[in-house]
């Protein structure tokens, strides 16, 4: 049975009420045993997608865990820590720039998603010109029963007026104006600690291979 260990949750809830450097280091047993629990959990999300998208075969958790120092320099917040943890299953690793599957853990505040977030502007016009060029294709996708279902439409922010280099007047110009390419649904706690979950993340998964391929498909252009 793949679960996700309580002792996750309880780690992000303290960490969110302590979000300190000597809390972190007198608690770091604390923070080892619920990062190994990820971890797991992200090898086992690693076998099991696998199965049904090769491009993740051969990852290991750590091309798709995200670390919890936080990088204050810019930030106002200046928390050391992130209240989360992260699992990106994706071509070549979270580092490429490529579109992947995404779990966020975080107390109260946990996602399932898949695609790409705000990617540089060059790599956001070839995704655009893939959908400019394939759109049929790209609206099937969106509309397969299944997204529509579990995720709705397209999650993110908009351009107010036409991208550059794309005509005005094409059908579909809202399709181009996304920033970020993503589906993303909300989970609870207790979904997430469910003994069904797992399957639960992996139908939502399955559901996003095709989006996620195209994408993919766009920036290797």
């Amino acid at each position: 049975m793949r679960m996700i260990n309580p002792v996750v949750f309880e780690f992000l809830k303290a960490l969110e009420k302590n979000n300190n450097r000597e809390w972190f280091q007198d608690n770091k047993k604390f923070y080892e045993e619920a990062n190994h629990a990820v971890k797991d959990y992200v090898a086992e999300m690693i076998k099991a997608v696998s199965l049904f998208d090769d491009d993740i075969k051969g990852l290991e958790p750590k091309q798709c865990m995200f670390r919890i120092y936080r990088d204050v320099r810019f930030s106002k917040d200046k928390s050391p820590y992130k209240n989360n943890f992260g699992g990106y299953l994706v071509k070549n690793g979270r580092r490429s720039g490529n579109s992947g599957y995404y779990l966020h853990l975080q107390d109260g505040e946990s996602f399932i998603a898949g695609g790409i977030h705000m990617p540089p502007s060059s790599e956001l016009k070839k995704i655009r010109k893939e959908v400019y060029y394939n759109i049929d294709e790209f609206k099937s996708i969106l509309n397969h029963k299944d997204v529509k279902k579990y995720f709705g439409d397209i999650s993110g922010d908009m351009l107010k007026r036409p991208p550059k280099d794309f005509p005005a007047d094409f059908p579909d110009i809202d399709l181009l104006k996304y920033k970020s390419f993503t589906f993303a649904e909300a989970v609870t706690n207790e979904q997430c600690l469910s003994e069904d979950f797992f399957e639960v993340l992996m139908s939502r998964f399955k559901a996003l291979t095709p989006f996620i391929k195209f994408i993919n498909r766009g920036l290797s252009m």
